[in-house]
């Protein structure tokens, strides 16, 4: 049994969902990752596979179909998967986003619709924020939702939508005009149904292509461009405009303990390698982990290891607990996306010259670990935040 990310006071139901996920990455997920993602290829069996375990309506309440599990349980199972391969994670994670959205704040009517779709899979979702101008300044948004009867017309170009081509679900952020003086008051969020594909999926929406990345391949990620794209205002999600911008940090804060629970999962299979290479690679007449310099190296990682996951489980709890936790958040995701660098770059070292081979899997887990210190805010966005919520809460008195 391995020491390290281990999580206490977790319910019998819990332990099984993570050994059922930890069995399919060792088996289907860890042995054909390499070959997949060097060729970029989708990983549609291995998401045929996760479909029939149910995992696409982890976190979907029962009576839509979904097993009805909390954010931490969600997060464990991310963690174990980014293990396997860091973007089969992302075929989940802004699905999960979107399912949490539309069960927050959708009516009752986009509920019953969406959700048991989601939770077979059968509907899978994106999330739309950014676009080819800006990235974290999210009330510059400039793309713009103009109503026109009972309908809207949306113009715009949004960029690095995570299954943009594979999904059928855009929960899409734009602007309307609300009158606010405050520009976040301003924005809507959008329920986009499209059909899977690339080109001119609908009409006046295209999804142009693949971007080629330097990691994180096999899943796709695109743009989604708008040219008089008509869209009924029954699909504004919670049925109200001007609602996005909480819809939408709800959804990142989600998003934020995923992007940690990906990071110590990376962080985890980095030590792994570490461990099993440290102590087969012999120099000067014994296995390299006996150098004090790597035994050193192996417990500064394990350590960094064991605090990511830690902090990535506490703010985990405090969403499921209904507490605000978007300083946690910001902290669980910017102290496991650098410990995942680190780790990373310690087992790339650990390794020497073959960890610059494509046939090492440290290969691969170097050019994705740098994808989460940017993925759902860079780390000086978390940081902000974080400063944020501390000053709000620690005000001074003078």
């Amino acid at each position: 049994m391995a020491r390290l990310a281990q999580t206490a006071g977790l319910t019998d139901v819990q332990s099984e969902i993570l050994a059922t996920v930890r069995d399919f990455v060792d088996k289907e997920i860890i042995p054909h990752a390499q070959e997949l993602e060097h060729a970029d290829t989708y990983p549609a069996e291995i998401v045929e596979g996760m479909k029939e375990m149910g995992l696409f309506g982890l976190t979907i309440g029962e009576e839509y179909g979904g097993l009805g599990e909390s954010l931490l349980t969600y997060a464990l199972v991310v963690e174990q998967i980014a293990r396997g391969w860091m973007s089969v994670s992302g075929v989940i994670n802004t699905h999960f986003i979107v399912a949490h959205m539309i069960r927050q704040h959708g009516t009752e009517a986009q509920k019953r619709y969406y959700l048991p779709k989601m939770a077979t899979g059968e509907i899978r979702g994106s999330f739309s924020m950014s676009e080819p101008d800006l990235g974290s300044d999210v009330a510059a948004i400039k793309t713009r939702a103009k109503a026109d009867g009972d309908d809207y017309i949306i113009d715009g170009s949004k960029m690095w939508l995570t299954n943009g081509g594979t999904s059928n679900l855009i929960a899409l952020l734009v602007k309307t005009d609300e009158g606010a003086e405050k520009a976040h008051k301003n924005l809507t969020t959008f329920l986009v149904e499209k059909p899977e594909g690339y080109g001119e999926v609908a009409p006046g929406l295209t999804i142009p292509g693949k971007l080629d990345k330097m990691g994180y391949k096999g899943v796709d990620t695109t743009e989604a461009v708008f040219d008089g794209y008509r869209i009924s205002g029954d699909a504004v999600l919670g049925g109200e405009t001007g609602k996005g911008f909480a819809q939408m940090m709800d959804g990142v804060e989600v998003g934020r303990v995923n992007v940690a629970a990906r990071a110590c999962g990376i962080a985890i299979r980095a030590f792994e390698l570490a461990a099993e290479y440290a102590q087969q690679r012999k120099t000067f007449g014994k296995p390299i982990a006996e150098h004090q310099a790597i035994a050193f190296k192996l417990a500064e990682m394990g350590t960094k290891v064991e605090a990511a996951h830690l902090m990535m489980v506490n703010a985990a709890r405090l969403k499921d607990s209904g507490a605000r936790n978007d300083v946690e958040a910001g902290m669980a995701k910017l102290i496991a996306s650098e410990y995942c660098a680190e780790v990373t770059q310690e087992s790339f070292r650990i390794h020497g010259g073959y960890g610059y081979s494509k046939e090492y899997e440290i290969e691969r887990l170097m050019r994705e670990a740098p994808f989460l210190l940017i993925g759902e805010g860079t780390s000086e966005i978390q940081k902000t935040i974080i400063s944020r919520g501390l000053l709000r809460d620690y005000r001074s008195k003078g």
